[in-house]
């Protein structure tokens, strides 16, 4: 009885463009899981990318960006009233933005979006406006006209939690977002 590492062996002699093929495979496999790793010791969250849908983020953020996201436990949020006094600028305005799953619900998409200021439970979540009923982010897209996503449909409501919070947006790049928004709708993830 023959050994089956020899077996394998005389296959691949036999067939060697297959076993390119798979050498190829292999190593590039290796890679992208290289690069995954990477990716994730830096974001600190799976998944370490999101891509912008919509129009809400313009002109700092557009349809089709890939954005790499940093967690909360290897940053903090800054909002726009903080940064506003120290000039730190994320995406050509004050302060961070960040990608939340609205209300919570981690079946909706996700929303990546700036965060404004931080409110205490019972505070006003604007001027003249209600108390709210939970301590979070008051969020807005820097293209919705000054009307907050806690005055619309978005999160009505309901300030952005810290638990809501998948990520703060540290980096673009522009079209790979379309490639990550087909693969995902292709395979359902």
């Amino acid at each position: 009885m023959s050994d089956p590492i020899d077996g394998i062996k005389r296959f691949f002699t036999a067939h060697p463009e297959l076993y390119q093929f798979l050498k190829d495979l292999a190593f590039s496999l290796a890679v992208v899981g290289a690069i995954a790793l990477a990716l994730y010791l830096y974001a600190g969250t799976w998944s370490p990318v999101v891509s912008v849908d919509g129009t809400s983020m313009l002109d700092h953020m557009h349809a089709g960006d890939l954005v790499l996201v940093q967690g909360l436990d290897r940053t903090t949020v800054r909002t726009y009233d903080e940064a506003y006094n120290t000039s730190y600028v994320q995406f050509g305005e004050y302060g961070d933005v960040i990608v939340y799953y609205p209300n919570g619900d981690r079946s909706q998409p996700m929303v990546i979006h700036r965060a404004m200021y931080w409110v205490n439970r019972s505070e006003p979540m604007w001027p003249g406006g209600p108390p709210a009923p939970a301590s979070g982010y008051i969020t807005l897209g820097d293209n919705n006209h000054n009307i907050t996503d806690q005055q619309s449909n978005i999160c009505y409501l309901q300030p952005a939690r810290p638990e809501w919070v998948h990520g703060i947006a540290r980096f673009k790049v522009p079209y790979l977002g379309y490639l990550r928004s087909l693969l995902s709708s292709i395979l359902h993830i």
